[in-house]
């Protein structure tokens, strides 16, 4: 398998499969044990392979009784997820994080690869072209218009 990174993303996300709470917690310095790393490895897989985009919340507590919870956020019509990323988005959107988003999708099956890259491409705004300054708040607009019409019943 891949690098270090890869391994404790798969081996979290394989627990979070096996657990009916929608949500585990660990200890940092344990896991950091058992793949034989730093606790700052740990956290730069949760920075960055389980954020909100990717629809995960993750809670922290460092310290002698510290403690990692891993939620993993629902995509149902009334999901957890929508009500979180319409409240996160605001007014502003970076391309980076509607990728994350959009990548979500698709692990949900709610959008096919193809239209992912559709979306994509219509979010990054590169063939836009013109003088419009104000990507992210176009962004923002249209992945909230994308996230109202996948929630709707008559498309689920």
């Amino acid at each position: 398998m891949g690098n270090l990174a890869d391994r404790i993303e798969v081996y979290l996300k394989h627990i979070l499969e096996q657990t009916s709470e929608g949500y585990i917690m660990l200890q940092r310095s344990e896991l950091a044990g058992e793949f034989s790393c730093v606790p700052s490895q740990i956290n730069y897989v949760l920075d960055t392979r389980f954020t909100v985009e990717r629809g995960y919340l993750v809670e922290s507590r460092r310290g002698g009784g510290g403690y990692l919870r891993i939620i993993r956020l629902g995509l149902g019509i009334e999901g957890q997820y929508q009500q979180v990323m319409r409240q996160l988005i605001g007014g502003q959107l970076s391309r980076e994080r509607s990728n994350g988003l959009v990548d979500r999708l698709v692990d949900e099956d709610l959008v096919t690869t193809r239209e992912a890259a559709m979306i994509k491409c219509v979010l990054s705004g590169k063939d836009l072209g013109g003088e419009f300054n104000d990507w992210d708040a176009l962004r923002a607009c249209l992945m909230k218009t994308i996230l109202t019409t996948l929630s709707r019943d008559d498309l689920l």
